[in-house]
């Protein structure tokens, strides 16, 4: 039985190095693209799109920055995970106090 644990984890730990070894190989250049109407736009391998026109990329970050699924937590935030809790700005006289408790 250990043989077989052992076994599995060795196939198990060389799959993972070769899909980590093809994922670093894969091409992420955006293909540029016409919309129906003719405007320029890139696709990005993961699903993401946006306009070649500046003007009309930050008109459309302004629309998009309405929709409440836009409205993500900062990365730089702190806390806010569970609900209820309060998520914490850099800035706030709370943030990043560490452990209250005294040792």
């Amino acid at each position: 039985m250990r043989k077989i644990l052992v076994v599995a984890a060795l196939f198990a730990g060389m799959g993972h190095a070769q899909a980590e070894a093809q994922s670093d190989n894969l091409d992420r250049t955006p293909i540029e693209a016409t919309t129906a109407k003719g405007e320029k736009v890139r696709l990005y391998p993961t699903g993401k799109w946006e306009y070649v026109d500046v003007a009309k990329a930050a008109e459309a970050k302004k629309v998009a920055e309405q929709y409440p699924e836009n409205k993500v937590r900062p990365i730089d935030a702190q806390g806010g995970w569970m609900p209820g809790t309060k998520t914490l700005m850099p800035g706030d006289k709370d943030y990043n106090r560490g452990s209250l408790i005294k040792r």
